[in-house]
């Protein structure tokens, strides 16, 4: 289960690089637009800013980041749908802002969902990117600790990270044109805490779901918030810095 209000807690900064891939895109006027994985719905708002006029459709596999769109947006199209096997007609433009590192099988998805756009449309991602920062490798120690005796071994597998080769290796034969780019965003958050609260409705969330323990998931986070306080320092006035790296890419098809 995904936490919407959890998610929420930073919404400006998670939607900074939403805009920044909309601000990307090459395109006037899409008439058709699929905002995959639109979570609360604070993407497809940003897709509403800049193209009021197009039907903007909002699709995510969670009935409670759904529900939580429709409470937020009640005027929106809002969708539960598998992202992993769309079937919709072909749009103008696929908008996947932070949702594709939870799919496999990059190597064929996202051919498939480039498929899925009308010609001279296009596919707009964002991913994180770079599984080996500090605070990655504090979930792995803290998933080996002996308390929880392998019952987190291969929570985090589910998540997908490749590099912009990649990308262009796949979807530059496909495309006619494609641009790709890595952004390092800093967001400064009050203290470590904010890390684990910040991770807790996305990248923890596959450890925590195995621990219905509340005892466990305590034990756990506070491990990972211990690792960052040695990994991350404090900023001058007491405050953490947090990078987060990020690949985009926005693809027209042919």
């Amino acid at each position: 289960m995904w936490n919407p209000d959890l998610y929420l807690k930073f919404a400006d900064q998670r939607t900074r690089p939403a805009r920044d891939l909309c601000a990307a895109i090459p395109q006037a006027a899409p008439a058709r637009i699929l905002d995959l994985g639109c979570g609360p719905g604070n993407s497809t708002q940003v897709l509403r800013e800049r193209w009021p006029g197009a039907r903007i459709t909002g699709l995510d596999s969670s009935p409670e980041m759904i529900a939580k769109a429709r409470a937020t947006y009640p005027d929106g199209d809002w969708q539960v749908a598998d992202l992993a096997d769309l079937a919709t007609p072909p749009c103008d433009l696929l908008f996947a802002n932070a949702v594709l590192q939870w799919l496999p099988d990059h190597d064929t998805l996202l051919p498939r969902l480039l498929a899925r756009v009308a010609s001279g449309g296009h596919l707009a991602a964002q991913m994180p990117t770079n599984p080996r920062t500090p605070l990655r490798q504090a979930i792995v120690e803290a998933a080996r600790h002996p308390r929880f005796s392998g019952r987190l071994t291969g929570a985090g597998g589910g998540l997908t990270f490749l590099d912009a080769p990649f990308y262009q290796d796949l979807l530059a034969p496909l495309a006619a044109s494609l641009d790709l780019w890595v952004t390092t965003y800093y967001h400064l958050l009050a203290s470590h805490q904010g890390i684990v609260d910040w991770f807790s409705s996305t990248a923890l969330r596959p450890f925590l779901e195995r621990l219905p323990d509340p005892a466990d998931q305590e034990f756990f986070t506070s491990e990972v918030r211990m690792a960052c306080e040695r990994a991350y320092p404090l900023t001058a006035d007491g405050r953490v810095l947090m990078p987060f790296e990020r690949l985009f890419l926005v693809a027209r098809a042919r």
